[in-house]
């Protein structure tokens, strides 16, 4: 078999030109016994017709380029900030999302079979649950027994007798298909909840066909957009409001493993994404919390599981629900999609019933077969499957079983015998499918091309009242090299599924039906409450990280200053290190050597601990987590910057905390390189960022740091005296990153009129508090707010600088003190935390903003 490395020859070794369909060939794998070879026409043997055309449009040329095309979407992915959090994964949301390089082909008669067949199961799964959650009649014929309905734990009784609009429960609906050796195509299992990868699939899409736009083309692929606009045109048609509708996307949040689909789903649609928090419940409307107020929400497209939905009459200790929201849904004041109530269609077991159930409800029979499945709970069933486990494939029947998927198979005679007596004594929790080896396509893995199993997801999206349209499309899962089971969470990639068309290839566009370009320029993007609180806490934790990076810093470099320290000085700095928490209160202070080198190796052993201190890498890792849950705000060089710095400080700064000598330059070292990438941060922060409500909550969060945090350590320094010391007052200028601002306007002078005037009352440098104030005031001023009374009763409680009389403030009175100055840095440090808990109460929980329920 020819490598990559010998791409450059121009011929075989038999003399024959090199062409790219013959290199193919030779490059290519066979597909494991047993199994369907995607890749291969199954008569002749020869590469199928539409895998010919596909190596053609990629030519000789780009067949040497593979390697180069796998590193270009391997970067593509990174620098998009694709992510998949595999439940076991100590990376968790750092994992990359694993996409191969080549596309699963599925050629015009094999889609035609699989959207009719979707499109009536679909049609199906929807009249079941009118009938389960209204007259129940394959209940009463015995066709549905009433384990698998009033048994599951995702049946809702909460739904029963309730009719969704347009008599639609279903907007989304997921079925995974494998296709066997008989090259048919099967239902494996079926999503109804919150089916997921719509945006993982469009993802796929976009990154594959630039890497191949010339196959794509030639192809004839169908595009997605027109489902997508479709699905929104459908639940606009049915939601209240009509054409006017609101419509959000609720996430479970950053921390649910397909949290990147949610957010690029969302920006897609056009949708705000939403957590469960940023929605209340008033008089039986949902609405939106916002900066300006409430807005109301007329649907939500959920990828949230039914149970958290409403602590009030679901899970009580769900936190990511909307109270009241089911009492919403009665009401028929908002649309959900999908109604709750079908988690229960999901059970595995079902399958083996929806052929009777077909018949009776539709009058039909299935189109696109599923595999053979028995649900051991009926007796008759489970005597046919013990005999035969070996060839099955064992599953749980409801959701939260402790049962795993199990390939009969894999099994040793010991824990089969195990298994089928846990299937006697509690039949009703199992189900068994037959084994289905699945068809393997094609995967470029660095020098050849593999077969790997595959699993392909589709989609039938609402278009209308019970009207469904099949995305020409879907989301391929391939198992890892060698197994059969292909999942995500186990490890698994994914690949794009090219649906070829003999027809004209749709060219809808999302862009067709949207707002003008005049009308989008004239409407804001509204900034959710969880939005702005978690921005708010970015600028906190970026300049907080910032002011404890420069402490340790001015505090380490001091103690190690060939001078020894003043006394003073030393009380400063324990005073600040403690306030800032790089060591524990109860570290003793530095008065002589031996205590100097004790609270030294504490703040160098805190200052990489995330979980034991809240010092630096606590910072940094509390900036991280915030950006997290606002990242469909922030730029992926941003989120960027702030995940690497991190991940560098916690890199270098790791040993320090070990049970080794503290080395104060390793320290120093690793705090000048998270200097560097904070000031990138703040970089961005400042110039890459929309002037929006958003922006401004950062902005004021930082100032408010920055006003508490400084004047603190300046009125210490006059408490401690350590200001009259020379280094002292070096230290102090350095707290405020003043050095070298105030060495160019007063070389070495270190008299106090000096240093207030820079660092108190100059309204020129960003580092003084009166400029802190003065933006302070022009920061919430602008904030657009639903009470526009609220910025002017915050301005007022604010100092006022211009009242600030430098020559009375930085001479000390008959006791030799600085009683004024001391008690103006004292309101800075408290007017700094009431306006944050004044801003808290007002825009980030709403909790006495009952006067706005009825915002239109």
């Amino acid at each position: 078999m020819k490598s990559l490395k010998d791409t450059a020859l121009p011929l075989f070794p038999s003399g024959a030109p090199v062409d790219p369909v013959s290199l193919a060939a030779e490059w290519a794998e066979a597909a494991s016994p047993g199994h369907l070879d995607e890749l291969r026409d199954s008569a002749s043997g020869n590469l199928s017709p539409y895998w010919t055309s596909f190596f053609k449009h990629v030519g000789l040329e780009g067949m040497g380029e593979l390697n180069r095309r796998a590193q270009s979407l391997a970067r593509q992915i990174r620098d998009n900030g694709v992510t998949y959090n595999v439940y076991s994964d100590a990376n968790g949301t750092q994992r990359p999302w694993s996409l191969d390089l080549l596309p699963m082909i599925v050629s015009p008669e094999s889609w035609a079979t699989i959207e009719a067949g979707v499109l009536q199961r679909t049609r199906l799964l929807n009249d079941m649950l009118a009938d389960i959650y209204g007259p129940q009649r394959l209940l009463q014929k015995g066709l549905l027994p009433a384990a698998l309905v009033q048994g599951h734990p995702g049946y809702l009784r909460a739904m029963k007798g309730i009719r969704p609009p347009g008599d639609t429960w279903l907007h989304v609906a997921a079925f995974d298909l494998g296709r066997g050796p008989d090259g048919q195509w099967r239902v494996i299992s079926q999503r109804t909840q919150a089916p997921s990868g719509l945006g993982y699939l469009l993802e796929n899409r976009i990154s594959i066909s630039r890497q191949f736009p010339k196959a794509f083309g030639g192809l004839n692929v169908q595009r997605l957009a027109a489902s997508y606009q479709g699905l929104l045109t459908g639940i606009r048609a049915m939601a209240p409001n009509g054409e006017n509708a609101r419509i959000a996307l609720l996430t479970p949040g950053p921390y649910n493993e397909t949290y990147f689909e949610h957010a690029y789903l969302a920006r897609y649609l056009g949708l705000s994404l939403v957590e469960g928090n940023d929605l209340t419940v008033r008089e039986n409307r949902l609405f939106l919390k916002t900066l300006t107020g409430l807005e109301p929400v007329d649907a939500l497209i959920k990828r949230l599981d039914d149970e958290w939905l409403d602590p009030l009459e679901l899970r009580h200790d769900s936190a990511l629900g909307i109270p009241g929201l089911l009492q919403v849904v009665r009401a028929g004041n908002v649309l959900l999609a999908n109604a709750p109530g079908s988690a229960l269609l999901e059970s595995n077991a079902l399958l083996g019933f929806m052929p009777a159930i077909s018949r009776e409800l539709l009058g039909e029979e299935l189109r696109l077969p599923a595999l053979s499945t028995w649900w051991c709970g009926e007796q008759a069933a489970l005597q046919r499957v013990l005999p035969q486990l070996r060839h099955g494939v064992i599953k749980s029947t409801y959701p939260g079983s402790p049962v795993t998927t199990l390939m009969g198979r894999s099994l040793s005679s010991d824990a089969l015998d195990k298994i089928t007596g846990r299937m006697a004594q509690y039949p009703e929790n199992f189900t068994v499918q037959s084994f289905l080896p699945l068809s393997e396509t094609p995967t470029w893995t660095g020098d050849h091309i593999a077969p790997r199993a595959a699993m392909l997801r589709v989609y039938a999206l609402a278009d209308g009242p019970q009207s469904w349209r099949v995305l020409p499309g879907g989301l391929v899962r391939l198992a890892q090299r060698g197994q059969l089971m292909a999942s995500m969470q186990h490890g698994g990639s994914s690949a794009d599924c090219w649906v070829m068309t003999h027809g004209e290839v749709d060219r809808t566009s999302l862009l067709q039906n949207a707002p003008t370009t005049l009308a989008l320029a004239q409407t804001r993007r509204p900034v959710t409450s969880r939005a702005a609180e978690n921005l708010f806490w970015l600028g906190r934790y970026t300049e907080r990280a910032e002011n404890s990076v420069r402490l340790a810093q001015v505090i380490l470099r001091n103690l190690h200053d060939e001078e020894p320290t003043a006394r003073p000085l030393q009380a400063w700095m324990t005073k600040q290190a403690q306030a800032q928490a790089l060591v524990s209160n109860h570290v003793p202070g530095m008065l002589g050597f031996a205590a100097q080198r004790v609270f030294e190796r504490s703040l160098i052993a805190s200052l990489a601990d995330t979980e034991g201190a809240f010092s630096v890498g606590f910072n940094l890792r509390s900036l991280r987590l915030s950006a997290a849950n606002v990242r469909e705000r922030l730029s992926q060089e941003q989120r960027h910057l702030i995940e690497q710095a991190e991940v560098d400080f916690l890199e270098h700064g790791g040993p320090l905390s070990a049970d080794t000598e503290a080395n104060a330059q390793d320290a120093l070292n690793a705090l000048e390189e998270a200097s560097e990438a904070l000031a990138g941060i703040t970089g961005t922060q400042t110039d890459r960022m929309v002037r929006d409500n958003g922006w401004r909550l950062l902005s004021i969060g930082r100032l408010i740091e920055r006003l508490a945090t400084l004047a603190q350590a300046m009125r210490e320094a006059f408490e401690t005296g350590s200001v009259l010391d020379p280094a002292g007052f070096e230290a102090l200028v350095a707290q405020f990153d003043s050095t070298i601002t105030f060495h160019s306007h007063y070389q070495q002078r270190r008299d106090v009129v000096a240093l207030l005037d820079l660092l108190l009352v100059n309204r020129d440098n960003p580092r003084s508090l009166a400029w802190v104030l003065d933006t302070l005031r022009s920061r919430l001023r602008k904030l657009e707010q639903a009470n526009p009374d609220f910025a002017q009763r915050l301005c007022a409680d604010l100092p006022d600088p211009a009242t600030w009389d430098l020559a009375h403030l930085s001479t000390p009175d008959t006791e030799g003190e600085h009683t004024d100055l001391l008690a103006v840095l004292e309101s800075c440090e408290t007017s700094a935390f009431s306006l944050s808990d004044a801003l808290s109460q007002e825009h980030f929980s709403h909790a006495e903003r009952s006067n706005l329920s009825l915002l239109a």
